[in-house]
């Protein structure tokens, strides 16, 4: 089989060839509502129907806000399919965020799908044409189920382009105002196809959505299933998360390192550490302990698994080695198209991002950071001309804002972002990003963010996992001041970290605190905190409770 051009004709193809494969499962009280290829075809093209009665101009765009679900899908096809560019929102966005987006992008309809609370986001809608998923609730505009009961499909179909823009993706951003990056139909198939090739990917693959598809790094993963005629499953909700990722049993599982840190705390809810240590010790118990931990959670038949978006802390890779679960991690971001550095199953060492990928040029600038090349680079940042050409070198490379340092093998490590530097009031720079990473090993905390602006030395600012929030205050600290003693003396003299505050709330997506790929948002988290790092920091105690 040739490679695919575009994420559409690779769609059309398996249309053909296997109309009758599930396509996309949907859960839905408990039980599953299935699309063929066949029968995801036939509606799609009725949107298509639908979207052509609004009379937009050519290569219009259209809106898209919804968690991931199987309307997603369809939804991105058939704007696809009618010639115009799709715009993916978080669902997790306020109103004003939305609309901002919406205004930018310059939005001519919007298709609003599966939400938690669309009633306070509405407002953030402006008045164009919308079409709402009855099926999740939804009712405003025109009824998606209303529209394929009304319309015929399609008969003509844009015939996608690789150079066409397919789609303008807004970053989620840890600094300031998102940016809408361009990247065209044949961007996405480059990422696709490079995804398939390093990871050896099966036909009929076998998928479970639950990322942000408003992400570059899902929508990436879906295309590379769409790729291979797959068959894409979806959570229901947060609470059936768990089940249905266990009935699923997908063939490639990628997560953040949250949600790896939130798996490791529920296994060990239920198996404390030394019994399991114990367990793993026990010839037959071994085996036996692996395979139901894998079966349960939902990495039984994965070919591969990985880890990005953040860095993942050394140990907690390891602790699931243990388990028999290797975890690969990797380095892109929505510029490049997720195409940048990955470990594979022939060259993996823990610690790093893995080596340049085989399509990838990279190298590292004056100060360290790392610049990518490859084929499948942003078209550039919408409407923002200027804050393009900053973020690409003379060669065309592009810029990634993170520093990082090969070794001798060839792996890349990255140890910071250039713009996440703070100096103490010493005088001293510091890179917070490996300071963390070694503070995480602490099944008790959640989320870290060292400072230390205007201080003589850094401190840690953390939540509490669940395992932390159930200990008393005494077991806490000592727990606590056991890591920050066990790290210091591996650190510069400037490094050390010299308190440790525990938050009085989570930092989430809902307080702004963390972005929808639950990365930290430094900005935000001191904006609300540096006033009080004086006084913390002149306190006795050396763990405060915020």
């Amino acid at each position: 089989m040739s490679k695919f051009k575009t994420p559409l004709e690779a769609f059309l193809y398996w249309e053909k060839h296997t109309p009758d494969i599930i396509f996309l499962k949907q859960p839905i009280d408990g039980k599953y509502i299935t699309h063929t290829y066949k029968e995801a075809g036939i509606e799609i093209r009725k949107i298509v129907s639908a979207l052509k009665t609004y009379n937009l101009s050519e290569r219009s765009h259209v809106a898209l806000l919804s968690k991931n679900c199987a309307h997603w899908i369809m939804a991105d096809i058939a704007i696809m399919m009618a010639g115009f560019v799709s715009i993916p929102i978080y669902p997790t966005l306020n109103a004003s965020s939305i609309n901002q987006i919406l205004v930018h992008s310059e939005s001519k309809a919007i298709i609003i799908g599966k939400l938690d609370d669309y009633e306070s986001q509405k407002s953030g809608v402006p008045d164009i044409p919308k079409i709402s998923v009855g099926l999740h609730g939804q009712s405003d505009g025109e009824l998606w189920e209303e529209l394929i009961k009304k319309h015929s499909p399609s008969e003509s179909i844009h015939t996608q382009q690789p150079d066409d823009l397919h789609t303008i993706i807004y970053t989620s951003g840890t600094t300031g105002v998102p940016k809408g990056v361009m990247h065209t139909s044949g961007n996405l198939m480059v990422s696709a196809h490079t995804l398939t090739e390093i990871f050896k990917l099966p036909n009929n693959i076998k998928l479970f959505s639950y990322l942000p598809l408003a992400h570059v790094a899902e929508r990436v993963l879906i295309n590379a299933g769409v790729n291979l005629g797959g068959t894409v499953a979806f959570a229901e909700s947060l609470e059936t998360f768990a089940s249905d990722l266990e009935k699923t049993q997908p063939q490639i599982f990628f997560a953040v390192p949250r949600i790896w840190t939130k798996f490791r705390e529920k296994i060990l809810e239920s198996i404390p550490q030394k019994k399991l240590n114990v367990l793993l010790k026990i010839p037959i118990l071994n085996g036996i302990i692996k395979n139901k931990l894998k079966q349960k959670l939902g990495l039984k038949e994965a070919v591969f698994i990985c880890s990005a978006a953040a860095p993942i802390a050394s140990s907690l890779v390891k602790w699931y080695r243990k388990l028999g679960i290797t975890i690969y991690q990797g380095y892109g971001m929505t510029e490049d198209c997720c195409v940048s550095h990955f470990n594979t199953i022939r060259d993996d060492k823990i610690g790093t991002v893995g080596k340049t990928l085989f399509n990838v040029k990279a190298k590292l600038s004056e100060v360290g950071e790392i610049c990518v090349k490859n084929d499948c680079l942003m078209k550039g940042y919408y409407k923002e001309p200027e804050i393009t050409a900053s973020v690409f070198d003379d060669e065309g490379y592009l810029k990634t804002g993170d520093i990082g340092e090969f070794d001798h093998d060839g792996f890349l490590t990255i140890t910071g972002r250039v713009k996440d530097q703070f100096k103490t009031d010493k005088g001293k720079y510091i890179s917070p990003s490996h300071i963390e990473l070694i503070l995480s090993k602490n099944t008790d905390i959640e989320q870290i963010c060292v400072v230390g602006t205007g201080i003589p030395q850094p401190i840690a600012l953390i939540t509490l996992s669940e395992l932390g929030k159930v200990k008393d205050k005494n077991a806490l600290s000592e727990s606590l001041l056991e890591s920050v003693d066990g790290m210091n003396p591996t650190l510069e003299k400037h490094e050390k970290i010299e308190k440790v505050v525990i938050m009085k709330e989570d930092w989430n997506v809902e307080n702004g605190l963390t972005t929808p790929t639950m990365k930290v948002k430094r900005n935000s988290i001191e904006k609300i905190h540096e006033e009080f790092y004086k006084e913390w920091f002149e306190l006795d105690d050396k763990v405060i409770f915020e």
